[in-house]
């Protein structure tokens, strides 16, 4: 559990000691029952609370963000490592099932099978620049590997060395005091010790959330190897909102203030960010919406890269032919070398919108929307039809529907769904709810893995594999598959006779 000076690259023999340490922490750490590991999490989510006001103190010195909203991750932070915990302690996650021998099964003698999960070995987690706990160093994405029962080598980001740094020292420190074993936690910096991990054949899984480039370079990378791995990238979301007729005429002081309070929380670098908005032709929310927007003050970006990348993408966007600026954000210098931006909202209609979706319909990290007005059920459909994957899609709607506008929206959300991992109803999509529930996911280009979530108590999936034990003796089976069932583990079991429809079911 070595940590690195936060402003220095990993080298070589460091990368070496990091991965080594995971290869032999892997069997030990697998082999700690599912309670004991959860003592671990629960652990590392009381180190942190005792240290919240430290680690703010860094954070928000380092990436200028609020003093609220830091406090707000490092309780998330801590929330997720415990409910990961109650999920060890449930037992759930192992999936067990046992189908007992059956010598008149449907397809002939079937045989004792016995399947359950095992984690999946050392896992390369990739920290997010916008949130320095949430989905950093002891973040979701590490806990859910923890839990899983995986050794974690965590790349830091580099928009936030020292709070990484502080946080590594933290969760190494807590592990060694409970007695986790050696080399089950590391923190490596560098692209190019990145890589070198991700190329590893002792690296089993990665993690990843972050640009469409650069996870879709890592995901290459993954599946290019000799052994190909699975890489769990989040990387980019438009994630539209519909405003139905019937809301927009409605609710439109409440629609105007959730949609800009949603666009341009944390200055717009949230992945849910709603960065496209459509609105009935002609509707007063339009108006309305710019007067909010104009009012919401400069923000400073997280890193110079991001601002950057930021300015850059508002004026190809603004170049385009039928769209209108309808507030002109402006830049001003922040504090070091981070520029702070007033949002920039713009709008355009379906036909401009469709026209040229290649350049409108891509995410831009920063605080910026675009309003599409359109002009009827047709035109949501074709829009929503030509989106690429995306975390969520919000709809609006009117309280009372008749049953032509019902029959209307249900074929609407069909249409979402095929687009998204979350469906957003009278809401907004900032703010990811984790609880046992939660889908964090989407279609690529959200995510590079369709079938996973990397929030909610599903997230452990990732990082666990299926394994099938076929007449074993007794002595052999692993505890979690023996009839006595010695941990008390939920589990389905099928015992002789159980299945013999199956083949002859009438539907």
């Amino acid at each position: 559990m070595t940590l690195l000076d936060e402003r220095a690259e990993t080298t070589d023999r460091e990368l070496e000691q990091a991965l080594d340490g995971a290869a032999a922490a892997a069997p030990e750490w697998e082999d700690r029952a599912p309670r004991e590991r959860g003592k671990v999490l629960v652990a590392l989510a009381d180190a942190l609370s005792a240290r919240t006001d430290s680690l703010v103190a860094v954070a928000g010195a380092e990436t200028g963000l609020p003093e609220a909203r830091l406090r707000g991750e490092i309780a998330r932070t801590g929330v997720q490592l415990r409910m990961f915990a109650e999920e060890l302690l449930a037992g759930r996650f192992l999936d067990v099932v046992i189908d007992y021998p059956d010598p008149d099964f449907v397809l002939g003698p079937r045989p004792d099978l016995r399947r359950y999960l095992v984690p999946i070995g050392p896992v390369l987690v990739f920290a997010a620049s916008n949130f320095p706990f949430a989905f950093s160093v002891a973040g979701t994405d590490t806990a859910s590997a923890l839990a899983a029962g995986c050794p974690v080598i965590v790349k830091a980001h580099p928009g936030h060395p020292r709070t990484s740094a502080a946080t590594a020292e933290l969760v190494a420190q807590t592990l060694n005091e409970v007695g986790a074993p050696a080399g089950v936690f590391a923190m490596i910096t560098g692209v190019d010790a990145g890589v070198r991990a991700l190329q590893d054949p002792r690296i089993a899984a990665a993690a990843f959330t972050g640009s469409v480039p650069g996870g879709r370079a890592l995901f290459d990378i993954a599946a290019g190897r000799k052994n190909p791995i699975p890489f769990y990238g989040e990387l980019g979301s438009i994630n539209p909102a519909v405003i139905t007729e019937g809301a927009a005429a409605d609710r439109i002081e409440e629609i105007a203030t959730g949609f800009v309070g949603s666009f341009t929380l944390g200055a717009g670098q949230f992945c849910t960010k709603p960065g496209l908005l459509l609105v009935p032709q002609g509707s007063a929310l339009v108006e309305r919406i710019a007067e909010l927007t104009a009012e919401v003050p400069a923000a400073r970006l997280l890193t110079t890269k991001i601002a950057d990348g930021f300015r850059s993408r508002i004026d190809v966007v603004r170049r385009v032919d039928g769209v209108d600026v309808l507030v002109d954000g402006g830049e001003e210098p922040g504090e070091g070398a981070v520029p702070s931006f007033s949002p920039t909202l713009l709008r355009t209609d379906t036909s401009v919108l469709l026209a040229n979706a290649q350049t409108l319909l891509e995410e831009t990290f920063g605080p910026t929307a675009v309003i599409v007005e359109y002009t009827g059920a047709a035109d949501v459909h074709e829009i929503l039809s030509r989106l690429e994957g995306s975390l969520t899609v919000t709809v609006h709607t009117a309280t009372d529907l008749d049953a032509a506008a019902r029959d209307e929206l249900r074929a609407l959300v069909r249409v979402a769904a095929r687009r998204a991992g979350r469906l957003v109803f009278n809401g907004w999509p900032t703010g990811v709810a984790v609880t046992p529930a939660q889908n964090h996911s989407g279609p690529y280009p959200a995510t590079t893995a369709v079938a996973h979530t990397s929030v909610g108590t599903a997230a452990m999936n990732r990082f666990l594999r299926p394994v099938a034990y076929q007449d074993a003796p007794a002595d052999l089976l692993p505890e979690q598959l023996r009839d006595t069932n010695p941990m008390s583990l939920p589990r389905t079991t099928n015992q002789a006779g159980q299945s013999q429809s199956w083949g002859r079911a009438a539907f």
